[in-house]
């Protein structure tokens, strides 16, 4: 897929797939929601305070009319009432509102009604950019904060399943570091190598592990060469395995808001993908993921 509207076409292909949000009173979210809704991409089930979503509904033009919503008022209790309605299987994507992150994984991951599959819950980006010559995807960039060797396995695991769901079905997979040789001062690129020597042996499958690699070394085949680094991964990534919170982060947000980037983040790991943007994130970025999310069920 070349851009998001391929995506969105291949989810409306894919057939409507049922929503829960939780505290649904945003108007971005909502939006979201309509702009789904309209492409035949899911059925949503709105949870949190009725007559606020009702307000922003008629606001900007969302019949509501069909729709389920479940009236809760308290922020902590509409979450949760919205996790359990993906556990129970009455919904097959959980959707955070107007509600902090903290809430919406303590909900995901309590051990009564949550989404826990014993997998790490990590996040993952997709970015379309006209600088790159295809699909981008990025991880972790919001969920681990120092991710070890195994918890990297986990994440990078993740990663890979997803881009499956998407079409890729042997991903590239650049291990990120501050530069492309293994140095024993260095954590992440001791682990880099360690990770594409699990690929190697057949530990890690499904893809093609590559690393240490520096930023420019993975996505510039130019910067490669210029190098002398030979590997199939070079200037050709489809995932950017991060070392770690901070640098997946200022790279998301770079590539958002610097170079303009279509964009899209989930969460995964849990028993139904999680739609977990963030406030800033714009309603068609949060569409966008909304497809991403339909196609990963």
């Amino acid at each position: 897929m070349k851009n998001f509207k391929e995506v969105i076409e291949a989810a409306r292909k894919a057939g409507p797939k049922i929503l829960s949000v939780a505290v649904a009173q945003d108007e971005d979210v909502l939006k979201a929601v309509k702009a789904a809704v309209d492409n035949g991409i899911i059925i949503p089930i709105l949870v949190g305070e009725k007559n606020k979503i009702i307000q922003i509904a008629q606001e900007i033009g969302f019949s509501l009319e069909g729709i389920e919503i479940i009236d809760v008022s308290d922020l902590r209790k509409a979450t949760y009432e919205a996790v359990k309605l993906v556990s129970s299987g009455r919904a097959q994507i959980f959707m955070k509102g107007m509600v902090d992150t903290s809430v919406v994984l303590g909900a995901a991951l309590d051990k009564s009604i949550g989404l826990r599959t014993g997998k790490i819950l990590s996040h993952v980006a997709v970015f379309f950019l006209e600088t790159y010559h295809k699909m981008l995807l990025v991880t972790d960039a919001a969920i681990n904060i120092e991710p070890d060797l195994d918890k990297k396995k986990e994440i990078l695991e993740n990663a890979v399943d997803f881009a499956h769901s998407l079409g890729l079905a042997n991903p590239k997979c650049a291990v990120i570091c501050v530069k492309e040789t293994v140095n024993p001062a260095m954590r992440h690129t001791v682990e880099a190598a360690q990770l594409v020597a699990m690929n190697e042996s057949g530990e890690i499958r499904g893809c093609v592990v590559g690393g240490p690699f520096a930023l420019d070394n993975a996505i510039s085949k130019e910067a490669a060469d210029h190098k002398g680094i030979k590997h199939v991964v070079a200037g050709d990534a489809d995932i950017l395995l991060m070392p770690q919170i901070e640098a997946g982060n200022v790279l998301y947000k770079s590539l958002t808001f610097l170079a303009n980037a279509d964009s899209a983040g989930l969460v995964l790991g849990a028993s139904a993908p999680i739609v977990l943007t963030s406030r800033a994130d714009t309603d068609v970025a949060k569409l966008n993921s909304i497809a991403l999310a339909s196609l990963h069920v």
